[in-house]
């Protein structure tokens, strides 16, 4: 029996990020999770300014992001158009390596047992868990980080409804430039004009030196379309994308194709003694809406440094303690937020309605002007750069000669 103050179940991204802060804290725990290095998946594949600020608050944005990749620059193309080229500061960087990244920040006392959870028995005092290889660990608290994982949800008797099933399916691949060696852009977003395609938009983006794209659409896994895309993806692109070939020039789709479907849900019955859910755990995001990451981040922080440390000071793990977090302004909020954008996207996509398709020429507007003043403004600073390079140098006095 290993006996601690926390244990985390999942070492993914949250519950990586768990161990690390905890550790770093000085708070004994221990990490469970079957892989010795977490594998490819198809999730979060880039960080933006607000995921990158709530990193900050961690303590991990400085380890992690040089793992990274900054675009520095994103072209906007709304209705076919390119309407702006602004300054950017997103970071990609493929799933599995921001959790190994993270998982380097580790303390090394904080052991991490690779094994799987077969069985889990909770009170008002000590948790015990049970692993695949026969040991056990006792702990004060478990953070429950296992994402998607339903085993132990069906032990602890959590429910799961769904509240939109297939909200949206993410596809991801590399494309490569035919013919050259880079794309024009460091980066470009592909907005739709047409509700009836179903896209939500196309996101282009490098990773090390790949470019990387992500299409989240609102289909369903049957939908015809879905096969079409893996048999043509090229093809599929030019015809969904008006422009798109004047954007990109030719381009191949290299790699395997990655089809993603999400389901929002938020679990039920979790308000209970020594058992604590983080992230997908406790509540899906929608990928389109890209908020999964403020989620995690907003979870893990929220809970290793307000209440985990406050839980340990005093006896016992009971109920009441654990809803504290639940009740959170911060997480609450940012869960509020995270489920709106998602159904906000999901009906600025698809709605056909009068008040729907003005929004989407008024963001068209916006942008077009936005990115005609950000190229304005451009010209004049090289132009009056370039006039103050053309002026002759002026005879310099010096104390003496005065």
């Amino acid at each position: 029996m290993q006996n601690t103050d926390v244990a985390i179940i999942g070492g993914g991204l949250a519950g990586s990020i768990a161990a690390a802060m905890l550790g770093r804290a000085g708070i004994k725990a221990v990490l469970v999770d079957p892989f010795p290095s977490y594998p490819p998946d198809f999730r979060c594949e880039k960080l933006g300014s607000s995921q990158i600020a709530l990193l900050s608050k961690t303590g991990l944005a400085e380890h992690t992001l040089p793992a990274a990749t900054l675009d520095g620059e994103v072209w906007e193309a709304r209705f076919g158009h390119v309407v702006a080229r602004k300054p950017s500061d997103q970071h990609g960087i493929m799933y599995d390596t921001l959790v190994n990244t993270i998982r380097t920040a580790i303390p090394a006392d904080i052991p991490v047992v690779h094994a799987r959870v077969t069985g889990i028995a909770t009170s008002a005092d000590r948790q015990k868990i049970t692993l695949s290889d026969g040991d056990e660990i006792s702990a004060r608290l478990v953070v429950l980080a296992n994402g998607l994982s339903v085993a132990l949800r069906d032990m602890l008797g959590l429910e799961r409804p769904v509240i939109s099933p297939c909200h949206s399916i993410t596809i991801g691949f590399d494309v490569a430039p035919v013919g050259r060696e880079a794309f024009d852009f460091p980066a470009l977003t592909y907005w739709p004009k047409r509700s009836s395609d179903r896209l939500a938009y196309m996101t282009l983006f490098p990773i090390g030196s790949a470019m990387r794209a992500n299409v989240p659409v609102y289909r369903q896994m049957d939908d015809p379309w879905l096969r079409e895309f893996r048999r043509a993806p090229e093809a599929t692109m030019r015809a969904l994308m008006p422009n798109l070939q004047g954007m990109m020039g030719d381009f191949a789709v290299v790699g395997p194709v990655k089809i993603h479907p999400a389901d929002l849900y938020v679990t039920q019955g979790h308000r209970q003694a020594g058992v604590v859910l983080v992230g997908d755990a406790f509540a899906t995001s929608c990928p389109a809406a890209g908020t999964g990451t403020d989620k995690v981040f907003t979870d893990v922080a929220q809970l290793c440094t307000v209440y985990i440390p406050n839980w340990l000071a005093t006896g016992g793990m009971g109920a009441e303690k654990i809803a504290a977090f639940y009740d959170d302004p911060i997480k609450t909020s940012c869960d509020a937020r995270s489920l709106a954008k998602a159904h906000h996207l999901r009906s600025l996509t698809l709605s056909n309605s009068l008040a729907w398709r003005a929004q989407r020429w008024a963001r068209f507007v916006v942008r077009l002007g936005l990115g005609t003043l950000l190229a304005t403004r451009k010209r004049l600073g090289v132009r009056s750069a370039s006039q103050r390079s053309a002026v002759p140098p002026q005879p310099h006095f010096d104390a003496a000669t005065r």
